[in-house]
């Protein structure tokens, strides 16, 4: 048994839902299951509406539901089969009939609570994935709906909810065998879950990528498939180095590091229940499926090249704290990271003296409350718009003169709290945001002079 999750690109139009009925009968003899995101631009879409219908603008946010409505009702039309399209407009049309009535609710309360966030925008993943059930019925395909809200339960914290795995995982199996058993296809939703209490709750943005690999752990799959618009795993962002090349092969190790530090093909917890399980995860392109993708396995060769992949995040925040207070004390560190504990923000690096400590953010939503916390130790500065730069591979640790060959191609761009040593497979350090397409050029023309075909593949 596999599972297979296709992203919002991959379900865009009745097009592009053709391409994942051909991909997922290739390969009907594994079992698969299928969680699918929301068509193309649909969740921005619905949030849209929900922000119009906050500000007063409720006939607007009607409008633009109508339209996201059509596309819907078009793609069914064209992919069901003919006894089911009317019963499934119908369908459809009971869904939007909810979102309208939700959005009449948030007209009159003049704003979008988290709940209602999640209400709202969860109606993506239903819509779409009725929508490829009926494809797969189209074609041929015993395509059987599920709504993944039935056994993925999270706490109540709305728009980022915590899973409960104890609750989830049994309730999971217990879901598919039936239609598994029976030769069906599932096919369900990603980014979405409920609580105990049958609320429905999302598990944040790109967090369809997550689910997926949540069924896959609980369902003991042989492989978890993530479909997208690229070829895999690439040495780094293609729009800022064009020759960038796909890596083949890589950690689970190596790619956590890489998903963190920004690597937009996966969402970060991506890969956690991967791990735990040791089950094989393959990025695959749905729009060249004939291509290999990449492949994140628990150990992977090690390369000629000094690295595997080189991430990056704009947006970080600096926060300094400087007291005298700090030299010779203990738990002084500890209470300074209380104060993020507190206010649940979590610190990708940190840099620290005798008598100072730096911590870079990008989550920011809570930072005036974190300075003026702060500000009970000492000093406190900020620096904004930096960015994070982080070179990834399992030779780092091991390469004499590495710390030279990675800076000495930016000897004109300035590099602050650098880090290396907190985990053996990344180097990563701070530059200023303007700097960073530069750096991440430079770095790449440094660290990938010598790719073994082994564990890369130039872009075609």
């Amino acid at each position: 048994m596999i599972v297979m999750k296709f992203g919002g690109t991959s379900v865009e139009d009745a097009t592009a839902i053709r391409r994942l009925t051909a991909i997922v009968r290739n390969q009907i003899d594994r079992q698969p299951v299928v969680a699918v995101s929301a068509m193309g631009k649909t969740t921005n879409g619905l949030l849209e509406c929900a922000r119009l219908a906050a500000e007063d603008n409720l006939t607007e946010a009607l409008r633009k539901l109508e339209s996201i409505a059509l596309h819907h009702h078009n793609t069914v039309s064209q992919l069901a089969p003919a006894d089911e399209v009317e019963s499934l407009k119908m369908a459809l049309e009971e869904r939007f009939d909810g979102i309208r009535n939700a959005l009449h609710e948030i007209a009159e309360i003049g704003e979008v609570s988290s709940e209602y966030s999640d209400t709202i925008s969860a109606n993506g993943e239903l819509l779409s994935s009725t929508v490829v059930a009926a494809a797969f019925r189209g074609d041929g395909i015993d395509g059987r709906w599920f709504d993944i809200r039935q056994a993925m339960k999270t706490n109540a914290e709305f728009t980022r909810a915590a899973v409960d795995f104890t609750a989830t995982d049994p309730l999971l199996k217990d879901l598919f065998a039936p239609a598994l058993a029976e030769g069906g296809v599932p096919v369900t939703q990603g980014f979405i879950g409920s609580t105990g209490e049958g609320r429905t709750t999302t598990i944040g943005r790109g967090g369809s990528d997550y689910s997926a690999a949540i069924i896959g752990a609980a369902l003991d799959a042989e492989e978890i498939q993530i479909w997208t618009d690229v070829d895999g795993i690439m040495t780094t962002d293609p729009g800022i180095v064009p020759e960038s090349a796909k890596v083949r092969i890589i950690s689970f190790a190596e790619a956590s590091e890489l998903a963190y530090f920004g690597a937009r093909v996966l969402h970060p917890s991506t890969l956690l229940p991967a791990m735990k399980n040791d089950i094989p995860v393959r990025v695959c392109n749905s729009r060249r499926h004939e291509v290999e993708g990449t492949a994140i396995v628990r150990t992977a060769p090690q390369s000629r090249a000094l690295a595997k992949a080189i991430a990056f995040k704009r947006g970080i925040t600096i926060v300094n704290v400087a007291s005298d207070r700090m030299l010779m004390a203990y738990g002084f560190l500890a209470k300074i990271f209380e104060v993020f504990a507190r206010h649940e923000t979590p610190v990708d690096m940190v840099a620290t003296s005798e008598v100072s400590v730096s911590m870079t953010l990008d989550d920011t939503r809570n930072l005036e409350a974190i300075l003026t916390d702060l500000r009970a130790f000492g000093e406190v500065k900020v620096e904004t718009d930096q960015a994070l730069i982080c070179v990834v591979g399992d030779r780092l640790k091991y390469t004499p003169g590495l710390a030279a060959k990675i800076f000495s191609g930016l000897s004109d761009i300035n590099v602050s709290m650098i880090s290396h040593g907190a985990s053996a497979i990344n180097v990563s350090f701070i530059v200023d945001g303007d700097e960073v397409e530069r750096a991440v050029r430079a770095l790449h023309q440094t660290l990938f002079e010598v790719l073994d075909e082994e564990t890369f593949a130039l872009a075609n």
